[in-house]
């Protein structure tokens, strides 16, 4: 009698082991509901109970009990992996949100030759020189094409450079020439940048973006060149 119980016992618990190797198996392809109701302690307590209940005459499969373990160390990694993953995209979203943040109220520079003037019709741009230059001028030109105002600011040392116009209409989108000769009379390279200021932070998407005047479009912190200040 007692051994007719134990061997009950045995079967019962191969049983459970045997369908805790089936749990393991569906996790790994990706079951989350198997993986919140089984721990790995969980399975590593069935799979003792089937090698200290096992028969004589009928062993535990060693291939079956390597399957098991490689399911339990997959499912493992895999939650690890997740939880790493998820600490570092919220860290790097926070931290995103910190930096663009920290820009509000600056002026900004994106790739473009776009002027955008204020209600007091003033216009804020910038450039890069690729070297030092004897006389540089900037044309201002209106959506027709046509030359709407001129800049003219002499010689400038090579690197960022900016300049302010003060004779444009709000809301009229204007773009800029900026021609550069160097003292042997030759053009110097010259990088346009679009100056916007920045007046808040757009958090509703999977990064961070800013809210600037003169566009309604979010301008990507990561398209940003320079940041040329604090707006007046």
């Amino acid at each position: 009698m007692t051994v007719q119980t134990a061997t009950s016992a045995a079967a019962a618990v191969s049983a459970a082991s045997v369908a805790a190797s089936t749990t393991a198996k569906t996790t790994s392809a990706g079951s989350g509901s198997a993986a919140s109701s089984l721990t790995q302690s969980d399975f590593l307590q069935l799979l003792t109970a089937q090698l200290k209940y096992q028969t004589p005459n009928n062993p535990a499969d060693p291939t079956q009990l390597a399957e098991e373990f490689a399911a339990i160390s997959t499912v493992d990694g895999i939650n690890q992996l997740n939880s790493s993953l998820s600490a570092i995209q919220s860290s790097s979203t926070a931290s995103q949100i910190g930096q663009a943040a920290s820009l509000v109220g600056k002026q900004v520079a994106v790739a473009g030759d776009t002027l955008t003037p204020d209600a007091a019709g003033t216009a804020e741009g910038a450039f890069n020189l690729a070297d030092a230059a004897q006389n540089v001028s900037v044309s201002i030109l209106n959506p027709s094409g046509t030359v709407a105002g001129t800049v003219n600011l002499g010689a400038l040392a090579g690197g960022q450079q900016s300049f302010s116009w003060g004779s444009g209409t709000a809301g009229t989108p204007y773009t800029y020439q900026v021609n550069a000769v160097n003292s042997s009379g030759a053009a110097v390279s010259v990088t346009p940048y679009s100056v916007y200021t920045v007046e808040g932070v757009n958090v509703s998407g999977t990064t961070p973006t800013l809210n600037v005047q003169g566009t309604a479009a979010p301008l990507p912190v990561s398209d940003i060149q320079t940041v040329l200040g604090a707006s007046s």
